[in-house]
Formats: structure tokens, C-alpha cells, sequence
């Protein structure tokens, strides 16, 4: 008996062991249970934590940069975001693709050259279309007839027209908010007469109207240019008409032929070297054809140097060579070169007669046009000075119609 109670004590005191180390083992456990959670709960709250701080840092960015248009004291996490207007014309809206209004882009030439000769495929249009007509004024300075082209395009319709003006980078035309001619002035470089600035200049007014879709026709004026008949019939006239109006010709003197170099052969032969009038009008067709044009461009930018005056050459010689079946192969725009001199006559005050503004408007001869005859040959002449301006406005609504 006595050892059976030792035995019982035995166990009991085995049991006894086996159960406080169990009793350990499970506190152990729980001990290390809980500090997984503890560093799981650290973990995750500190993620949560990185997310919010980010997350309120996104916002905070996003209403620095929008403070102009929302209230501070109105901003809530709910608060629905308001994107900032566009300040220059890249929004993904079509109107300022087919129609930009801000000129002040920020396009090299090689940018604005690429986006205006693209083409689209597409015959019908995704918006009304007015076939307009771009006057685009190369100019060195200030408008001496600005109040004349005012009344010319006074009382018009603005879906009929545009303009453009390309002046010293330096220079701003100052005009009211009402002035057609507001902010009109396309970003511009330094010209250099007789150079390929000149060109330059050209293809930079060309390719800037060509932005706008609904420009059909494209004409090149001088600050010393005035229309010689009123806005219908000019827009008529060139919106109606199935070429353009460069004017492209071989001189066998030493103005014309003389001015060639072979160092331009074979891409361009003296058989096909053209001379013509800087003041020239183009379709829209070729206006990107001559704005999309590298290789000739560059061998007149090599070759042709001051005493070759490219301005003269390149796009009456890259036209008949490529698309002088589009071409009328005369000028519209009236100049007096009779006078043998570097640069044709010009026209002060004593000089401004009904009779003059008579024999330019109809001089006699024909031309032609849409393969017919026609009197009407020039729609805009030059050179005119300040002095003039006085009697134009005088015999503008006589003469002229406006």
C-alpha cells in the first residue's frame, strides 16, 4: 500500500511537472502571438500612414498649382478637381487644332514647318467651314496704311478673313483690342534683305496661317501694299480661282540667269531657273507643298547668297519645276518697275489721283484668269508712303469701294 502511494505521488508530481511546463509553453506563445501582431499592427500603420502623408501631399500639390481658380477656404478631399484653362493652344480640343487663336506659340520653324504641312485624309469636315483668306503682312516695322486695311476690312465678315503679321522680333504693334490687326503678330526672327531670311520669313507667315484649316488662300503683303478694290471682290476673286498667282519667268539677263550658280546641278538645271515677283499669292495646296519642302530650300540656302536674292528665285523656280500647271504665272499685286533701280518706284501724296488708282485697276490690258480674259489683273499695288495716306482714305470709297 505504502508503495502504491508513492507511485501516485510519483505521477501526480509528473503530471504535476508535464502541466507547468504546458502552462509555459502556451504563455510562451501567446507572449510571441502577440508581439507578431504588435509588429504587424506597427507595419501596417505605418504604411497607412506613408499613404495618407502622400496622398495629402498629391492634393496639396494639386491645389498649389490650381490656388487661382479654387477658394482655400472651400477645399475638401471631396471637392471635385478643377483643371487649370489652357494657356497656350495644346489642349485636346478640336477647335484649337482646326483654328488656334493665340499666335504667341512656342514651336521652333522645324516644329511649325512639320505640324502645318500635315494633310488630312478625310474629305468631310468635323466643324463649319468658311473658306477664308489669309492676308499675311511682312513687315519691318509699324503699318503705315493700317487705317487704310481698317476701313477694308470694316463692316466684313470675320469667318472670310485672317491675318498674320511677321515683324522685327523686337517690334509691337500697337493697336486697341478693336483693332482687326490685334494681336495678330506671329512669333518672329530677324530679316536681312537679300538673304534667305527672307524666305525664312515667308514660310514662317505661310505655315503659321496654314494652322488654321479654313484658310484656303494665302497672300503676301508689305507694310507699303494697299488693296485696290473692295473686300468682296478680292475675296471673290481668289476663293473663285483655280491657280495661284506667282509670278515665275526666265530672264536671259544677268538679273535673272546671271544670278544662277551650276554648283546647283543636277537638282536644279538653268533651264529651269525661274525669277518672279517676291509678292506673290498661293492656294492652300501649294502652300504646303513650298512649307514642306527641305531639299530645294536647302540649295538655294547653300547657293543662292546675297546678289542671288532667293526671295526673287526660290518658289517661282520650285513651282514651275513641280506644279506649274497650278500656277497663273503672274502677280495680283501692282508695282512700277520702270525706273531702272534696285527697288521699284514709290508713291507719295503728289502722286495719289483718281486717275492713278483708274490706271491700276484697269490698265488697258488683259490677263488671265480661270482661262478667260479678264481687266481685273492686280488686286493690290505698292510702293506707298506715309505721306499718301491722307488721299487714299480721301478716294478710297470713291475709287475703290471701301
Amino acid at each position: 500500500m505504502a508503495k502504491n502511494r508513492e507511485k501516485d505521488e510519483t505521477e501526480k508530481a509528473f503530471s504535476s511537472s508535464v502541466m507547468a511546463g504546458v502552462d509555459s509553453s502556451i504563455s510562451l506563445l501567446k507572449l510571441i502571438s502577440t508581439l507578431i501582431v504588435f509588429v504587424v499592427g506597427v507595419v501596417i500603420g505605418l504604411v497607412s500612414s506613408s499613404h495618407i502623408n502622400r496622398y495629402f501631399t498629391i492634393q496639396d500639390d494639386r491645389f498649389t498649382f490650381s490656388h487661382s481658380y479654387i477658394d482655400s477656404m472651400q477645399f475638401s478631399v471631396e471637392t471635385p478637381q478643377i483643371e487649370a484653362p489652357c494657356e497656350r493652344e495644346d489642349c485636346h480640343i478640336i477647335e484649337s487644332f482646326i483654328r488656334p487663336r493665340n499666335l504667341n506659340h512656342g514651336m521652333t520653324d522645324q516644329e511649325l514647318f512639320w505640324r502645318a504641312s500635315m494633310v488630312p485624309e478625310k474629305e468631310e469636315f468635323p466643324f463649319k467651314k468658311v473658306p477664308r483668306v489669309a492676308f499675311m503682312f511682312l513687315t519691318r516695322g509699324p503699318l503705315p496704311m493700317l487705317p487704310l486695311w481698317e476701313r477694308f476690312f470694316k463692316g466684313q465678315d470675320v469667318e472670310k478673313y485672317s491675318i498674320y503679321l511677321h515683324a522685327h522680333p523686337r517690334f509691337d504693334l500697337n493697336v486697341t483690342e478693336d483693332s482687326v490687326f490685334y494681336n495678330r503678330q506671329i512669333p518672329s526672327q530677324g530679316v536681312e534683305w537679300g538673304s534667305v531670311s527672307l524666305v525664312d520669313a515667308e514660310k514662317r507667315l505661310l505655315a503659321n496661317a496654314l494652322l488654321d484649316f479654313s484658310n484656303e488662300q494665302f497672300i503676301l503683303l508689305s507694310e507699303s501694299c494697299i488693296p485696290v478694290y473692295n473686300f468682296p471682290i478680292i475675296y471673290s476673286y481668289l476663293i473663285e480661282s483655280t491657280h495661284s498667282f506667282v509670278e515665275s519667268y526666265d530672264d536671259p539677263s544677268r538679273y535673272g540667269r546671271g544670278r544662277y550658280s551650276r554648283s546647283m546641278r543636277p537638282d536644279i538645271k538653268l533651264a529651269d531657273w525661274r525669277k518672279g515677283s517676291q509678292w506673290f499669292e498661293l492656294h492652300r495646296t501649294l502652300a504646303i507643298k513650298v512649307i514642306s519642302d527641305t531639299k530645294y530650300y536647302r540649295i538655294f540656302e547653300k547657293y543662292c547668297t546675297p546678289s542671288c536674292y532667293p526671295d526673287e528665285h526660290y518658289i517661282p523656280t520650285f513651282l514651275h519645276m513641280f506644279h506649274g500647271s497650278l500656277n497663273a504665272n503672274r502677280t495680283i499685286t501692282y508695282v512700277d518697275w520702270s525706273q531702272i533701280a534696285p527697288h521699284p518706284a514709290s508713291f507719295s501724296a503728289v502722286n495719289i489721283t483718281e486717275s492713278f488708282i483708274h490706271s491700276i485697276r484697269n490698265n488697258g490690258t488683259f490677263c488671265s484668269y480661270n482661262l478667260e480674259k479678264t481687266h481685273i489683273c492686280y488686286l493690290f499695288a505698292r510702293k506707298f508712303d506715309a505721306s499718301a495716306l491722307e488721299r487714299l482714305l480721301n478716294l478710297a470709297s470713291k475709287i475703290m469701294g471701301f
